[in-house]
């Protein structure tokens, strides 16, 4: 294994890796997509699969890949050769970076509508419709404007650069100790008032009480990937942040924890937006529209909604920053690591890039509308490489690393580090992690990969 020429940066503390690894996690995924995806798959019925799945595939996964990051002390191209020697494997790594890359150039995209959102909330522009329809022409001609779109997503990549520029402690650790407090706090806040509204009974019952009814096959690998998505795997951000990491520390209490934070905001924000809808007698079934859509008018409907209405947009752009940090980290330790670059280099540069390859996919909301390749504009063609082929196969390769081509016996040599008296009480949880890496996530993250790309459909299952 190759040693950095120059000395690695760590993080300053264990709650320091954890709120920036929980920040990766907690994104757009928990805030934007988890409450929709769940409104439109029947409640809390899907919620206790998402929950099952997570346990079953998200978390010993998350264990596996952070755990590469932490032996190795590498980037995910480094850390695949050092363990593995191979170049194919190093290829894997690479792919890690470069899905990593691509999904921060349209990711931005959607952070930077958040973000001006929040001067839409403060300006009233945002109050002035009564139904859904009306807030959804208001969106589109937000997005039809290049001025707007550009303006915003430039604005939040330089926020991104900004902190990545600072370091590991003094800015991806430091920002997080800020941001995720706050993020947690607003989101409780927006949660307490959706629980008081006159009528928000309904919503709490829509995510308590199961409805099996809305329940089938599809249903099981929606809540699969979901759950895989919603913890940044397969695109390197968590063994890169796993690479910070002191020998000292415990993977699987810090992936358990990682996982309970992601999980706790995706519920809190599913709470805070229900009870809203409902109380306010609209869709929850609405879906990617939600937010955007349907949300402008709950505010509008909303007792001091003037004020929850900033206040939501504000943790969504929060959620949206703590992920996209993580995505620019994994190029940048990538081009320090490998390449020998300094740290404010390679963010100048690759942020610079970053902005420059997501321009087509800003304009795909307006003057690049009409331009497709294979059916999809630039954003939708990225966005499907990235999310239905590039992450579920990182994170099986991940799997089927750790199994069969690292192996057990020296993975669990470095997994015990730090680790030894959860060990020491309860030995069967190695047994579980080794069945679970082995069997079940290859199994079952190859049924995303199938259900996302589309094929199960050709095959008619």
């Amino acid at each position: 294994m190759t040693t950095p020429s120059a000395p690695r940066e760590q993080w300053g503390s264990k709650l320091g890796f954890i709120l920036a690894a929980a920040g990766s996690a907690i994104g757009l995924g928990n805030i934007w997509k988890f409450p929709y995806v769940v409104g439109e798959n029947g409640g809390s019925a899907f919620i206790i699969i998402y929950l099952l799945c997570t346990a079953i595939i998200g978390l010993p996964v998350l264990v596996g890949e952070i755990l590469i990051g932490r032996t190795t002390q590498r980037n995910p191209v480094g850390a695949f050769r050092a363990l593995s020697g191979s170049r194919f494997w190093a290829g894997v790594g690479g792919m890690g970076v470069a899905a990593g890359f691509l999904i921060l150039s349209f990711y931005a995209v959607i952070a930077g509508w958040s973000v001006g959102y929040i001067y839409e909330s403060f300006s009233g522009d945002l109050f002035k419709y009564a139904d859904p329809t009306k807030a959804a022409v208001h969106f589109e001609e937000l997005t039809h404007d290049v001025v707007w779109i550009i303006g915003y997503f430039g604005f939040f990549m330089i926020l991104t650069m900004g902190l990545v520029y600072a370091g590991v402690q003094k800015g991806i650790e430091r920002g997080s100790k800020i941001m995720m407090p706050v993020l947690f706090l607003l989101l409780i806040f927006v949660m307490i008032r959706g629980i008081t509204m006159e009528g928000s009974g309904a919503g709490l019952e829509f995510l308590l009480k199961p409805d099996w009814s809305h329940v089938s096959g599809q249903t099981f690998l929606i809540a699969l990937g979901q759950a895989f998505f919603t913890l940044s795997m397969g695109m390197g951000a968590m063994l890169t942040y796993g690479s910070y990491m002191s020998k000292k520390d415990s993977v699987p209490s810090s992936a358990l924890q990682i996982l309970l934070l992601d999980t706790a905001i995706a519920l809190v924000a599913g709470i805070a937006i229900f009870t809203s809808v409902f109380a306010t007698g609209l869709d929850a079934a609405a879906g990617p529209g939600l937010i955007f859509h349907t949300l402008p008018v709950v505010f509008m409907k909303m007792p001091g909604g003037e004020i929850f209405g900033p206040i939501f947009f504000i943790l969504l752009s929060i959620a949206a920053l703590t992920s996209a940090i993580s995505l620019l980290e994994v190029i940048t330790a990538y081009f320090v690591d490998e390449k020998g670059w300094t740290r404010h280099r390679a963010v100048i540069v690759f942020g610079s890039v970053t902005f420059l390859i997501g321009i087509p996919s800003a304009l795909s909301f307006n003057v690049l509308s009409d331009t497709t390749i294979f059916g999809l504009n630039f954003f939708g063609l990225v966005d499907y490489l990235t999310a239905n082929i590039m992450l579920p196969l990182g994170g099986l390769l991940i799997a089927v690393f750790i199994a069969y081509v690292w192996k057990f016996d020296k993975a669990l040599i470095e997994l015990k580090n730090g680790a030894e008296r959860l060990f020491n009480k309860n030995p069967l949880l190695i047994t579980l992690w080794q069945i679970f890496i082995k069997f079940f996530a290859p199994v079952l993250i190859f049924l995303v990969l199938l259900h996302s790309t589309g094929i199960l459909d050709v095959l008619g299952l």
